[in-house]
C-alpha cells in the first residue's frame, strides 16, 4: 500500500515538473488582434477611438463592468489623453494611456492592469482604407511573466481577449456605420 501511495506521487510529482518544463519554454512575447471592415471612412472612426470617453462607449472593458469607476485625465484626445478604472468586478484595476495619435490611421497606447493580475501591455490601433470602407485592426502585444505564461496554457487567451476585440470592434462597427443624425 505505502509504495503503491509512493509511486502515486512520484507519478504526480512528475507530471508537475514536465508541465512547469513546458510553460517554461513557452514565449514570452505574445499578441493579439482583431481585425472589422467597417463601412465608414478612418476621419469617422478615428474619433470614436481617439477620445476614450468615446472609446469607452463601445470597448467591452470599459462598459462591461458596471462596477468600474472610470476616471480621465490628460489631453480630452489624443497625445496624453488617459484614464484610469476601479472595480471590484471583473475589470479590475489599472490605467490607459494614448502614446502616439496619428490621425486618421493609427493610435498607439499604454495599457497597464494592476490587479488582478499585473501587466503592462501596448495597445494599437490601426485603420487603413479599402475603398467605401476601413479595415480597423485592433492588437495588443507585450511580455509574458511565467504566471502569465501558466494561465495561457490553462486558458486560450487569445480565444478570450481576441473575443472581447471581436465584440468591441461589431459595436464600434455599429456606432460608426450609423447614419449621421
Amino acid at each position: 500500500m505505502f509504495s503503491t501511495l509512493l509511486t502515486v506521487l512520484l507519478l504526480i510529482a512528475v507530471a508537475v515538473l514536465v508541465f512547469l518544463a513546458y510553460v517554461a519554454m513557452k514565449p514570452s512575447d505574445f499578441r493579439i488582434e482583431r481585425t472589422a471592415e467597417i463601412k465608414a471612412a478612418p476621419e469617422a472612426i478615428f474619433p470614436l477611438i481617439n477620445d476614450y470617453r468615446n472609446f469607452n462607449r463601445w470597448n467591452p472593458f470599459g462598459f462591461g463592468d458596471t462596477k468600474a469607476v472610470i476616471n480621465y485625465s490628460g489631453a480630452n484626445s489624443g497625445d496624453g489623453a488617459a484614464y484610469d478604472w476601479n472595480s471590484t468586478g471583473r475589470a479590475g484595476a489599472g490605467n490607459m494611456r494614448i502614446t502616439t495619435s496619428t490621425p486618421p490611421s493609427r493610435i498607439a497606447m499604454k495599457l497597464e492592469i494592476t490587479r488582478p493580475f499585473a501587466a503592462k501591455n501596448d495597445v494599437e490601433f490601426k485603420l487603413i482604407p479599402t475603398g467605401k470602407a476601413t479595415s480597423v485592426t485592433w492588437a495588443m502585444s507585450g511580455q509574458r511573466n511565467f504566471s502569465h505564461k501558466v494561465m495561457g496554457t490553462l486558458f486560450n487567451m487569445d480565444k478570450m481577449v481576441g473575443g472581447e476585440f471581436a465584440k468591441g470592434l461589431a459595436t464600434l462597427k455599429a456606432m460608426a456605420e450609423q447614419p449621421a443624425a
